[in-house]
């Protein structure tokens, strides 16, 4: 059960992964400025990033958004396993420290912290019984009994920890991001298309909008246009990976608590 529950967040992670690796990189926004001539230089957008290409802003939005120390990740984002949609709600930073909330279709939810070397999850009963499947009635309801709104504990290098423990790490999580930014997909990113949007806002933030296609899969890049240009939401129109995540709080601290009262430790019991 804590298997499925730890490797369906990591999810989300592929799919900012799927949306990066499709940005274009600095060789393809350097063509589109390569390619400009004085006669079309009166014709350049005007009002936020003037001048500047779709590809370009992307650049300067991947730079940002990767150079963060920490943020909030907020959206939904489908489960290959069980056909559902995973819906996630956790603030990260680069010192690998992570807290908020998730969720499988709607059922229940677990609450999941990391903090030093120790992941600590809480799951409410509704959550614990939609991933009972294949679990007898006798099973599940032990399972509920010792575990619902219970905060449960285990070491982050373990087998069925690390990889929400990877998930927790920002750099990890903006790996591609990086990637893109200095030009290491630029194999992917010579087979996009990324156009100017219009402004607009997202939860009261001003935005530009910048699109994105890669054959048949599109994207839509929503960039700050006040202070630094992070990157505030993405929606993937991909095949593999569709879904939309939300990006907020950059640079604030992470909540990373220990919770209080009793923690059951789950390497202890035996996992």
């Amino acid at each position: 059960m804590r298997r499925t529950t730890l490797a369906a967040l990591c999810l989300t992670a592929v799919t900012v992964a799927g949306v990066a690796g499709c940005l274009p990189g600095e060789d393809k926004a350097a063509d589109k400025t390569a390619d400009k001539t004085a006669d079309n230089a009166a014709t350049k957008p005007k009002g936020p990033f003037a001048g500047l290409t779709g590809g370009e802003i992307a650049e300067r939005a991947l730079t940002a958004t990767s150079g963060a120390s920490s943020l909030r990740m907020t959206g939904d984002v489908p489960d290959d396993e069980s056909g559902g949609t995973i819906r996630i709600d956790m603030a990260l930073d680069k010192r690998g420290e992570c807290a908020g909330t998730m969720s499988l279709n709607g059922e229940g939810k677990a609450d999941v912290v990391k903090t030093g070397t120790t992941l600590y999850m809480r799951y409410d009963e509704k959550f614990l019984r939609a991933q009972s499947d294949g679990s007898s009635k006798e099973e599940t309801d032990g399972v509920v009994a010792m575990l619902a709104g219970k905060w449960t504990k285990m070491a982050a290098t373990g087998a069925d920890a690390k990889d929400i423990a990877g998930f927790c790490d920002l750099d990890s999580v903006l790996a591609d991001f990086k990637d893109a930014q200095s030009g290491g997909s630029a194999g992917a990113a010579s087979d996009t298309d990324a156009t100017r949007g219009a402004t607009t806002t997202v939860d009261g933030t001003p935005a530009l909008v910048v699109n994105e296609k890669d054959g048949k899969d599109s994207y839509t890049l929503y960039v700050a246009t006040q202070g630094k240009p992070y990157i505030l939401r993405l929606e993937s129109r991909s095949a593999k990976d569709p879904g939309t995540i939300a990006f907020s709080e950059y640079d604030k601290p992470v909540a990373a608590k220990t919770p209080t009262g009793e923690i059951l430790d789950l390497d202890a019991l035996g996992g």
